[in-house]
């Protein structure tokens, strides 16, 4: 696996010439404070420490996941071995908000080109955000079928996970699919709170 596609804001508060309190926002798990949006900044305060406030799934929708919060991981699914399954952990002390599925792509581990890179059917009319909230420590599942109509493309060995739509591209992570796997016309579902739900998800793909 690699990684190859490559505030501290204090507010001081003086009460008197003897109580000074400070509020430290963090830009790791709250996020970055939004203009105009005074709740957020109360909110991410009250978070600081895993609070309520930073483990809701309101504050989750407002505060976008960071990459290097998250563990990934992908495995082969045992019931189904065309099926690859991605986890994603928050491993952050607050909650955050992911999108509607991870953006994946196939291709070959070696080649100096990725422009023709396979990428999955995805569902549509999603609409835009909120979408996937993720509390601290709570995985999320997407499932991706490689092979959901026969046949196979040639020179595929690697998938290519970004968690969120909204992160740059060098966080992209690479994983092997391992020995014999086949792909053609792959498929990728929803993020789920299980694999099961996951991959029903991935089913529904194409559907009319």
């Amino acid at each position: 696996m690699s990684a190859r596609r490559a505030l501290l804001v204090p507010a001081t508060l003086a009460l008197g010439a003897a109580l000074t309190l400070t509020a430290c926002q963090s830009g790791g798990d709250g996020g970055e404070a939004q203009p105009g949006k005074l709740s957020q900044s109360a909110a991410a305060t009250t978070a600081g420490g895993g609070g309520k406030a930073g483990g809701s799934e309101a504050y989750a929708y407002s505060h976008p996941c960071e990459a290097k919060k998250l563990a990934v991981k992908m495995t082969a699914r045992a019931e189904a071995p065309d099926q690859r399954v991605i986890e994603v952990r928050n491993q952050g002390t607050t909650a955050c908000g992911l999108s509607y599925y991870p953006l994946v792509s196939l291709g070959n581990s070696h080649a100096a080109d990725h422009s023709k890179d396979l990428t999955p059917l995805v569902p549509g009319e999603l609409g835009g955000p909120p979408a996937y909230p993720v509390a601290p420590g709570q995985k999320a599942y997407a499932v991706v079928d490689l092979n959901p109509g026969g046949g196979s493309a040639a020179d595929v060995n690697e998938l290519n996970i970004l968690p969120d739509d909204r992160m740059p591209n060098s966080d992209t992570q690479n994983f092997p699919l391992g020995p014999g796997a086949k792909v053609g016309k792959p498929k990728l579902g929803l993020y789920r709170g299980n694999v099961a739900d996951a991959a029903a998800s991935t089913a529904t793909v194409g559907r009319s």
